[in-house]
């Protein structure tokens, strides 16, 4: 499996992400080229630089102020109409929602009347949709993250001075975890946490990989005791197949009706959740409650925390990363006396399952007239004493 991995020593930043990604070997045109498709007066000029010692890209966008405040559906309108393929347009988006999500969490309103700041500026939409290129360029299959770095002390934003991590950046970083610094000032911004958190799925310091690249990008700010970098790692790992990640969305209702729940969990399973389901629970003040729960695949977390938030007017989500163990699956398709069959098989350790579709033995029952029990035991009969391949 490719993966990359994020090595946050000194905090990571937007502009700190697409120069670690052009570091590592994605195209420069390809980026510059996307960039120009928003048609917005921006530009990136790239310089090699040393912080104390160590070689590194900086990327400093050029970009005049704007003074007009922008609102979520119009920096996806901008993203809508760049030349982004969709997988990276879906990334940028993204991003762009998770920033919302954590600026309407911070100040008490709806994700609508949220307008953005510095996020909103030209050269933030450039780091972002730069990044979101660059990052499906690199062509991996996972990203993992060291501990985050934030800095402390107070840094001066647009609701003036604030404690660091900012508060947009604090509920971007809830559940991942933290690394000391004793740096006086912000290591981690709002736009690298918001990056950060929409792509990764596993945080460690340590990756089990094989390095082949390392691309290194470098901050704006000097400090005279450590380089500001941000590493990215890029490689391969040879995990078991029999084992994954997944991310797990959970959030606590007491004030949704019960045909919304259901509605909701249709279209998480429409838009790719591996499973979705809900138990009941009794919430404070003794009012009972449901637990909605989600397991799906990190790329897919934005999405799906988009649709909870949608379609249930939950005030938060959270999301916890696990690790799966699971028995390696093929689709076979097994002849019957009615039909052909489709059914899931899974092997593990000498171990064989076979689960018979059931949208397959329902067509075929409610056609031939056949109880579905029946065609369910035919199928498990006809795979148990034979190990059906595809087309058997």
């Amino acid at each position: 499996m490719r993966v990359a991995h994020f090595d946050c020593f000194n905090g990571i930043s937007g502009d700190m992400v697409l120069a670690a990604v052009l570091d590592a070997g994605v195209s420069e045109a390809a980026i510059r080229d996307a960039i120009a498709s928003l048609g917005l007066p921006i530009a990136l000029e790239l310089e090699r630089v040393k912080t104390c010692g160590i070689a590194a890209l900086h990327v400093n966008v050029v970009a005049a102020d704007q003074e007009d405040y922008r609102f979520l559906p119009d920096v996806e309108a901008i993203i809508a109409r760049s030349s982004l393929t969709a997988k990276q347009r879906e990334l940028a988006s993204a991003i762009f929602r998770k920033l919302a999500h954590a600026e309407a969490a911070v100040h008490g309103m709806p994700v609508e009347r949220v307008h953005f700041h510095e996020v909103g500026a030209l050269d933030s939409i450039a780091d972002i949709l730069g990044a979101a290129v660059g990052l499906d360029l690199l062509g991996v299959e996972k990203f993992t993250s060291s501990s985050v770095p934030t800095g402390s002390g107070t840094v001066k934003c647009a609701h003036g001075v604030m404690p660091v991590p900012a508060p947009a950046t604090l509920e971007l970083l809830k559940g991942v975890p933290l690394a000391p610094s004793a740096v006086k000032g912000e290591l981690t911004t709002p736009t690298g946490a918001a990056i950060l958190t929409t792509v990764v799925t596993e945080f460690t310091d340590a990756p089990a990989m094989t390095i082949e690249r390392v691309g290194i990008g470098a901050g704006t700010k000097d400090f005279l005791d450590r380089p500001n970098i941000l590493r990215l790692l890029v490689g391969t790992t040879h995990s078991s197949p029999a084992s994954d990640t997944v991310a797990v969305l959970e959030t606590n209702l007491d004030d949704v009706p019960g045909e919304v729940v259901g509605y909701c969990v249709e279209q998480l399973f429409a838009a790719g959740a591996f499973d979705a389901f809900t138990l009941p629970i009794q919430m404070k003040k003794q009012r009972p409650g449901v637990l909605l729960s989600v397991i799906c695949d990190a790329a897919d977390v934005a999405k799906l925390e988009a649709i909870l938030f949608a379609e249930t007017g939950t005030f938060g989500v959270r999301r916890t990363t696990a690790t799966r163990s699971k028995l390696t699956r093929e689709t076979i398709r097994v002849a019957t006396p009615w039909g052909d069959v489709r059914a899931k098989r899974g092997e593990r350790g000498g171990l064989t399952v076979v689960t018979p579709e059931y949208e397959d033995c329902a067509k075929v029952a409610r056609e031939q007239g056949v109880p579905l029990r029946v065609v369910h035991d035919e199928v498990r009969r006809l795979t148990a004493s034979t190990r059906a391949g595809p087309g058997a």
